[in-house]
């Protein structure tokens, strides 16, 4: 067997490999029914940490202060700012007595690390569930409290929202900024529904707070800077106790970055923690990441070269329709449609971003969160 004979033997492995993930795993959430969960009046802390945040404060709190919602208070906490974030939260709180503010100072062990100063602001919270999001944030409705909320039940302790990234007209980057942020979602939810969830963004999620001092809140991986979010879940979850939220009402938007180099850093921070994953998670993460990779690797050469051309080009043609129904039909639910049209282009673009993330990371270790 020759070079092209071994690489097209491959290729179909590749190709079942990719429709067996999208079919079996990636397919649970495309095709999901929704679900209307009862409405409940659980008392819920939202929390917010930042660290110099002044001006997205003034500019986002506002719409969660007017969350119509009967019991809930937020914890902001201060994380040894250095501009005016501490006397912007003091103003708010001022105005609003259901408003708690948290002021970290820094200290030598754990400076640069979020998860000490949202432990503070976790013991000082009043209620059993807490709401996560970030001071970026904008909840896209009213009713996100009451939509997360929802979904708490007697074996439900953790709620995975989503959390996307606003629009802006005519920007290649912005378009693979909310690629990778609907690609990451598609796959937390799935993988969730599967039974075997992994992750979630602290842009918008939710837990019991027993959970979290069950778990001895983040001291298994306090050294790791980031992941308050991921890390956590990936600890914590279960199939029993982990529960997902994706009715638009409870969307969070955040503001996204505006030039590649600042996003590259982000996901440096972001991909970093998935080191830290257990075994089983990273192993189907790896495959399916590999999987796209030889997908399109192979395509590139079998198809040029003619090698059994029909038949390459029937799988290759197979998986891309099963990859655009469920992107398509994930998207739909997530409001984020109009990536459909760019999707090769996005999905290459961003595998070779993540190699070079890999590589980069393997290299020199990314930055605190701040």
């Amino acid at each position: 067997m020759g070079l092209l004979g071994f690489i097209y033997c491959a290729f179909i492995v590749v190709v079942v490999i990719q429709i067996v993930f999208y079919v079996f795993i990636l397919g649970k959430f495309a095709f999901l029914k929704p679900q209307e969960a009862t409405k409940k009046n659980l008392p819920i802390s939202v929390i917010i940490c930042a660290k110099n945040e002044a001006d997205n404060l003034n500019q986002f709190l506002p719409s969660v202060i007017a969350q119509d919602y009967p019991n809930f208070e937020i914890v902001l906490i201060n994380d040894a700012s250095k501009d005016d974030t501490l006397e912007v939260m003091q103003s708010f709180a001022a105005e609003h007595n259901n408003i708690k503010v948290v002021d970290v100072k820094s200290i030598e062990a754990f400076w640069g690390n979020k998860k000490y100063a949202l432990t503070l602001g976790i013991k000082a919270s009043k209620n059993e569930y807490l709401l996560f999001t970030d001071a970026d944030c904008k909840p896209l409705s009213q009713n996100w409290i009451a939509e997360m909320a929802a979904h708490f039940s007697e074996d439900k302790a953790l709620v995975l929202g989503y959390g996307a990234y606003e629009k802006i007209k005519n920007s290649f980057l912005n378009k693979i900024v909310r690629f990778e942020t609907l690609i990451t979602a598609i796959n937390y939810f799935s993988f969730s529904i599967a039974g075997t969830p992994y992750m979630g963004v602290g842009r918008n999620l939710a837990y019991a707070k027993k959970e979290f001092f069950k778990a001895n809140g983040f001291i298994e991986h306090i050294k790791v800077r980031s992941g308050d979010d991921d890390l956590f879940v990936n600890q914590v979850a279960t199939k029993q106790n982990t529960a997902i939220c994706f009715t638009k009402e409870s969307f969070t938007t955040s503001t996204p970055k505006t030039t590649f180099n600042e996003w590259f850093k982000q996901k440096r921070r972001h991909v970093s923690t998935a080191a830290h994953y257990k075994t089983n998670h990273k192993v189907l993460l790896t495959v399916l990441y590999v999987s796209n990779i030889l997908f399109w690797l192979f395509a590139f050469i079998l198809l040029p070269a003619l090698f059994q051309w029909q038949v390459v080009l029937i799988l290759f043609l197979i998986r891309i329709l099963i990859q655009y129904t469920v992107i398509g039909l994930s998207s739909k639910k997530l409001n984020e449609t109009d990536l459909l049209f760019l999707l090769p282009f996005l999905e290459i673009f961003i595998i070779l971003s993540q190699l070079a993330i890999f590589i980069n990371n393997l290299i020199s270790k990314p930055n605190h969160w701040k």
